[in-house]
């Protein structure tokens, strides 16, 4: 259990590796991160936030995690919304809560902060964590009785493959959004400003974040083509490495075949009494041992790699849940 005097050293060290590195830190968010305590936000182990990872917030019985981003990705996104005193900010996806506590403190008493989430789950939670912040009100989004006007800054905290309509319209002359807009493996950060009824567009860079809904976060199985195209990216790896042997090139590639001509609509194994007679599960499982070699490698293809520029030197922290910019 980190004292009071423990967290915020450990803070004060975080945001001079953050500079360090280039990460705009502003005085104002200095000194709102030396306010708000991240194990506020979270009963999970915040060790690896002092590491400049994300770290969980929360998980759901049905596999579901959200996660409060790492603090360069935090200081980078509050950089891009130009925030001022009094100032009402939107916020799309709740990242835990801390990220709308940091902005309530940068705005003011005068300010606003409205958080929207799809999820039931995020706002309980948020209705615990948010307590003492009279500027920052939490409602469920539903897209379908959502209107929202005379928007300046919105935040999207999570990605989405377009804008919503209730953002696009409820955008004011000047107002701007901040969105990773893409889809799951890849997204740009986005600043979208409506200018004479027109979205501007500024490319801020390639990143990677988890869905705003915590119910696409839920890792599914690859379908057969998904999983056949991983084996290929093993075989393209590892014969780019010198690492495989001519023989095992072929039968990896026969897999890729033999995996392609299984229904791509063939409900997941997990939906299955019995996975192990799923037909995919039952085709890599018939190839034995030889195959298993060969499925770390596998793994370590859906897996994104982490970039915290604010961790210490030599920090050998690991994480599971991860966005990133470069």
């Amino acid at each position: 259990m980190r004292t009071e005097e423990s967290w915020l050293s450990e803070i004060i060290e975080l945001i001079t590796r953050l500079r360090k590195a280039g990460i705009h830190v502003t005085e104002k968010l200095e000194q709102a991160m030396e306010l708000v305590d991240i194990s506020d936000f979270s009963q999970f182990d915040c060790e690896a936030f002092y590491h400049d990872r994300p770290i969980v917030f929360l998980e759901t019985p049905t596999g579901g995690v959200k996660t409060i981003s790492a603090p360069h990705m935090i200081a980078t996104l509050i950089h891009y919304l130009e925030l001022a005193l009094g100032q009402e900010v939107v916020i799309y996806g709740a990242k835990g809560g801390y990220i709308c506590a940091l902005i309530a403190h940068i705005i003011g008493v005068d300010g606003k902060v409205t958080v929207l989430d799809p999820s039931k789950e995020v706002l309980d939670h948020l209705n615990s964590t948010l307590i003492g912040y009279p500027t920052i009100s939490c409602h469920q989004l539903e897209e379908d009785r959502i209107e929202l006007k005379n928007l300046n800054r919105v935040l999207v905290t999570g990605q989405i493959e377009k804008l919503p309509d209730w953002i696009t319209d409820g955008l004011v002359e000047g107002g701007f959004v901040i969105a990773p807009i893409g889809d799951s493996n890849s997204q740009n950060l986005l600043k979208l400003e409506k200018q004479a009824e027109e979205l501007l567009e500024t490319n801020l860079g390639p990143v990677l974040f988890g869905p705003v809904n915590i119910e696409d976060s839920i890792i599914a199985t690859p379908s057969p083509e998904e999983m056949a195209e991983l084996v290929e990216q093993v075989v393209e790896l590892m014969g780019d490495m010198d690492l495989i042997k001519s023989e095992d090139r072929i039968r990896l590639y026969d897999l890729v075949a033999k995996l392609r001509q299984l229904p791509d609509d063939l409900p997941p194994p997990e939906e299955m009494d019995d996975p192990s007679e799923h037909p995919m599960m039952k085709l890599m499982m018939d190839e034995g041992t030889w195959f298993m070699r060969f499925w770390p490698v596998v793994q370590l293809m859906v897996k994104s790699r982490l970039q915290s520029p604010g961790a210490p030197d030599h920090d050998d922290f690991d994480s599971a849940h991860s966005d990133f910019i470069p």
